[in-house]
């Protein structure tokens, strides 16, 4: 039997929906994430930063798109050691393109090799981006299998979707 760990970063509070900005009490990727926790069971931990990001949905794109740039790596309120996990199934929103840079400052501290990493993602409509192939970088070692990506604004209707992906990473 695998040991699962399900690891995600989510916003909260305002984000961008169907073409618009709403305020939401639970982030899409936490959403997506608790699903898949339900489907395959396994540890849940959340990626959060020592410094929130802005309460404004735009301001935060653009502190988004300035730590993408300058590659940072925010500082971490706690790092989970996921060496004993076989599977570490891996959410984010698609930020410019890519994974937050606080899911990058998670994978740096840890050591990856001979595990599967299976990433999942919510965006309006970017997908996953550039994602899979910067995990396969910054994973050395790990097998990055092909993804999911999720419209932020159906994650709701996505439940069967998702327990089908989850369950097919493990077979």
């Amino acid at each position: 039997m695998e040991k699962i760990a399900i690891v995600y970063y989510s916003r909260r509070g305002q984000n961008y929906v169907a073409g618009s900005i709403e305020e939401l009490p639970v982030g899409n990727t936490e959403r997506l994430a608790r699903m898949l926790r339900n489907a395959v069971g396994g540890d849940l931990f959340e990626i959060e930063t020592v410094s929130p990001y802005p309460a404004d949905y735009t301001e935060t794109t653009e502190v988004a798109k300035a730590e993408k740039r300058s590659h940072a790596r925010p500082a971490l309120k706690a790092v989970p050691d996921l060496s004993a996990y076989d599977v570490v199934f891996l959410g984010y929103p698609n930020w410019w393109g890519t994974c937050p840079m606080a899911v990058f400052t998670l994978l740096d501290a840890q050591d990856l090799a001979g595990k599967t990493i299976a990433p999942f993602c919510t965006s309006e409509g970017s997908g996953l981006g550039s994602s899979e192939r910067d995990l396969k970088r910054a994973c050395k070692g790990a097998t990055v299998v092909p993804g999911l990506a999720v419209i932020g604004h159906e994650v709701q209707g996505a439940e069967d979707a998702a327990a089908r992906w989850a369950r097919s990473v493990l077979d």
